[in-house]
């Protein structure tokens, strides 16, 4: 297999090593969990919400999301550690390096699965806030509309936190080391102040924001300084192979 080919075909080779890891089950699980949180909700305190004004989507993104999106991080941060422990198990990344691939190849494959895959719990929970519109609320003009935009916004917005979380656990060997690091982030992030400019940009951070939050031109700035910040990963995890090229 030539070296040219490598780089397309790597996010197909990396599926293959996720058989029996519990990687997409996960992934199932946690969107499934995710539905369950507005739905839950609404059953419970339907009369507080149904009796305020304003866009349905709105009302069920700002009493629910917070909620899910720290269940999307939680699923990112674990799937990053399982993409990244089928390396270190029984010396894979040694078997890798032999290999004609570049590691920023096996990184940008790593990122293209986990990101992908975060589109499942993003669907699952869509359709959730769907059905909880379509039950609960009469109003039901553009609902589509206002549900594909809001998963495409919240998907870039999961990129820098699916980037930065590989980048950590690219550097761990234990996978354990690498989930509680990414489990204290998490936790760090949702105690900072949503309001902040700063904080909005920080990648476990920037899931919680919402796309109603935002003018248009601000959210294309946001989804575009995203996109920076998963360039900016992948420069960083080049560098720091190359470093520890040097030292091995």
């Amino acid at each position: 297999m030539s070296g040219t080919r490598v780089p397309f075909l790597q996010p197909f080779l990396e599926t293959r090593k996720l058989r029996r890891t519990g990687f997409c089950p996960a992934f199932l699980g946690g969107g499934l969990l995710g539905a369950l949180v507005p739905a839950v909700n609404m059953a419970v305190r339907a009369e507080s919400f149904t009796s305020q004004s304003g866009s349905p989507f709105r009302i069920l993104m700002d009493a629910n999301w917070q909620l899910m999106a720290q269940l999307n991080i939680f699923l990112v941060v674990c799937g990053a550690c399982i993409l990244y422990h089928t390396e270190y198990a029984d010396n894979g990344i040694q078997k890798a390096r032999s290999l004609p691939m570049r590691p920023l190849c096996l990184f940008l494959g790593k990122l293209t699965i986990l990101a992908v895959s975060c589109l499942l719990p993003l669907c699952i929970e869509a359709l959730s806030l769907l059905l909880c519109r379509a039950h609960w609320f009469s109003d039901s003009a553009g609902a589509g509309r206002q549900l594909l935009a809001g998963l495409a916004f919240e998907l870039v917005l999961l990129l820098p936190t699916a980037a930065a979380m590989l980048f950590l656990s690219s550097m761990c060997q234990n996978m354990w080391i690498s989930l509680g690091a990414g489990v204290i982030l998490v936790f760090f992030s949702s105690m900072l102040p949503q309001g902040s400019a700063a904080v909005a940009l920080m990648p476990f951070a920037s899931p919680y924001r919402m796309l109603h939050q935002f003018s248009g031109r601000e959210a294309l700035w946001m989804c575009a300084l995203c996109l920076g910040e998963v360039l900016l990963f992948c420069a960083a995890e080049r560098i720091y192979h190359n470093i520890r090229r040097c030292f091995s």
